[in-house]
């Protein structure tokens, strides 16, 4: 592609125009056969998703990303008087499912140059919960924000020492790995989403759930579907419709054969962008491990200020580059979320200081696996322009 003319954040349509022939194809077979929920077009999409991941890993298809996160804490029993910790600077679906299920949310900082998780800020918090003695330490979200996986070692160490569940928010994520394994291979569970600007993306809303647990992902295809036992009129415990569309699974299954090539793809724009932006004091998200593989679900830099974040984003709008600022507001400075800050820590949580900064200096630029090399000199160049 050349270097003119409007550049999209994501690029649906280029995709859709490769497999539009199977997409018909495949949607056809749906509406032939009927079976709307739960068909075989569902079963099939699991065993691959299950495969791509790793041996001994299972799928469980579900109704989105948000509800992937649900029925994996219903899983657990996690409800009032547990602390659920997890990042406070990620999309609020991570931080809404705890309280939906009545636990407290406990709100971690993260590292300035992963966006990530930060573990030894984990470990601060935790001991702070567990001394005050109001909530018990239960389970640990750790999102791969933007794509880059995040720090699993030290997070599955903290969360065995403590006796805490592991679940893994890879919703921007699919197709990282770290240390040559998977994610979906590394929590003890992992959330997967399906909304349409994913490295895996349906057409509409979906999910699933990844685990190497096989007795967990029963549990999850129980409560997928309103706790259903043996049969449809069998209800074992409280569960939730949060079942895929077969005719979304068919849309996945169409999308699949292009994946590996995608992530290459992005792999390679992701590195040109680093290039590109070397030395010229841009921040890039970068992980601690050598071994950490970016599924760049989006390109984010790190600028000096708000001031400069603004100005950028104008100046590349104005070039007809289109940006993204994702979470702006950090989740405690969030209405729907303050009393619960405010009272996770009784004696006063400790600052969360690197999410408020990165709230206001983040930037995403376009990333998709049809950009080309000439587009993503322009945006570079714009961006850097822009700083003076």
């Amino acid at each position: 592609m050349t270097g003119s003319g409007p550049i999209a954040l994501f690029d649906i349509q280029t995709q859709q125009a490769l497999i539009r022939a199977d997409l018909d194809r495949r949607i056809a077979a749906v509406l032939d056969h009927g079976r709307y929920i739960n068909g075989p077009e569902v079963e099939e999409l699991e065993a691959r998703l299950a495969a791509f991941c790793g041996e001994g890993v299972h799928c469980v298809g579900v109704s989105s990303g948000t509800d992937a996160l649900q029925i994996a804490m219903m899983a657990e029993g996690i409800g009032p008087g547990d602390a659920v910790f997890l990042p406070a600077f990620t999309y609020t679906a991570t931080a809404e499912v705890p309280l939906v299920l009545g636990a407290t949310p406990v709100f971690v900082d993260v590292e300035e140059t992963s966006f990530n998780l930060d573990p030894s800020d984990l470990e601060r918090r935790v001991a702070l919960v567990r001394a005050e003695g109001r909530l018990r330490p239960r389970a640990v979200v750790g999102v791969d924000l933007f794509g880059l996986p995040a720090d699993w070692p030290a997070i599955l160490d903290i969360c065995r020492r403590e006796g805490m569940f592991a679940l893994d928010d890879a919703a921007q994520a699919f197709g990282a790995a770290l240390d040559g394994v998977r994610l979906g291979a590394w929590g003890d569970a992992t959330a997967l989403s399906f909304y349409p600007t994913k490295t895996l993306g349906c057409y509409g809303d979906g999910g699933a759930l990844l685990t190497r647990d096989a007795e967990r992902a029963e549990l999850y295809r129980s409560l997928r579907t309103h706790g259903e036992g043996r049969t449809r009129y069998e209800v074992l415990r409280t569960g939730m419709n949060g079942r895929l569309d077969t005719l979304q699974a068919a849309v996945l299954l169409a999308k699949l054969p292009l994946l590996e090539g995608e992530l290459a793809a992005r792999a390679r724009i992701g590195a040109r962008y680093d290039s590109l932006l070397a030395g010229s004091g841009i921040g890039v998200q970068a992980g601690r491990s050598a071994g950490a593989v970016n599924a760049r679900g989006l390109y984010t830099v790190r600028l000096r200020d708000r001031a400069e974040r603004d100005r950028a984003a104008a100046a590349l709008k104005a070039q007809g580059i289109a940006t993204g600022i994702y979470y702006p507001r950090p989740l405690h400075r969030q209405p729907a979320y303050a009393e619960a800050h405010r009272t996770a820590i009784a004696g006063g949580a400790p600052s969360l200081a690197v999410s408020e900064a990165l709230a206001e200096r983040v930037l995403s630029l376009p990333m998709h696996p049809y950009l080309g090399d000439a587009q993503v000199d322009r945006i570079c160049a714009a961006l850097l322009a822009a700083r003076g």
